[in-house]
């Protein structure tokens, strides 16, 4: 496991040989981005996929947490996008969230059917497994994680903790023994949330979710709490604290913007990306 150490001195050359980082936003097929301007006023729905992927190489799809994922639909989405583009898949909730033990495996077994098409056609860049605020690091929630790891393996994993008790050396060297990424939140430095932390516990890939530093309204749940537009120069720091560290060797970096209130998921990702290209890192891009 790697722990990354601060960035002071300008882009270093370890830049010239990163791996390649994609950057996009968690989920794409927003109404309001029509009003911010992100998407045309006219758009369909089913053409924002394809609109969407003119900017982006990557989206994190965030349905499959409301619904469980079919191979109908994977196989429409792939229809939709260009050759090259990429997709993560959130877990669905009946799995993280609203856990029945006597059905996990039956529902597990249905949710990678519906990944089929992503799995066949090697455009599944990873698996989100993310556990709310009230999952701690208890005796049952340690058991409910290790069976869905086990069920789910031969995926690439990526797994978001919110509570802090997870943030311990021994889960990090369980996740790296497993070969599961954890997940490094950007989110409001909060008593009890889990802590911004610079680990890697994956060999192959990194996984970034921004959800915004809205501190007043995180506790208050809702979209409310994703209400947050990044200035450049945040975004500048992180790049330069958080991601020069680790950008070296061949690791893929997958980084998410959560915080898709008025479209500002998009433009802030829009400007992350331009921030990376002029510090030399190689952008994923479209095949």
């Amino acid at each position: 496991m790697s722990h990354w150490g601060a960035f002071h001195n300008g882009p270093p050359a370890a830049a010239r040989t990163a791996g390649r980082i994609f950057v996009g936003t968690c989920g794409y097929a927003y109404p309001d981005w029509r009003e911010s301007g992100f998407y045309p006023p006219d758009i369909r729905a089913g053409a924002m996929l394809s609109f969407y992927a003119r900017t982006f190489p990557i989206t994190e799809l965030n349905t499959t947490w409301y619904q469980m994922p079919r191979e109908e639909v994977m196989e429409r989405l792939l229809a939709q996008a260009p050759t090259g583009f990429l997709f993560t898949v959130k877990l669905h909730r009946s799995l993280s969230h609203e856990a029945e033990p006597s059905r996990t495996s039956s529902q597990t077994a249905a949710f990678r059917r519906g990944l089929t098409p992503l799995l066949q056609s090697r455009r599944l860049a990873a698996v989100l497994l993310q556990f709310p605020e009230c999952f701690d690091r208890s005796p049952a929630h340690r058991r409910r994680l290790t069976s869905l790891l086990e069920l789910l393996s031969g995926l690439p994993l990526a797994v978001e903790f919110r509570h802090d008790s997870w943030a311990a050396d021994k889960v990090f060297a369980e996740m790296e023994k497993r070969q599961v990424a954890l997940v490094l939140p950007d989110a409001p430095g909060l008593s009890g949330l889990f802590p911004p932390l610079r680990v890697a516990t994956h060999r192959k890939f990194l996984y970034v979710r921004f959800h915004g530093r809205n501190r007043e309204q995180w506790n208050r749940g809702g979209f409310q709490r994703l209400d947050y537009d990044y200035t450049e120069a945040e975004l500048q720091e992180w790049i330069e604290r958080q991601l020069v560290p680790m950008a070296d060797g061949t690791r893929q970096a997958f980084l998410f913007f959560n915080n898709h209130v008025r479209g500002q998921a998009a433009r802030n990702a829009a400007t992350l990306a331009r921030l990376i290209g002029d510090y030399g890192l190689e952008l994923g891009k479209l095949a």
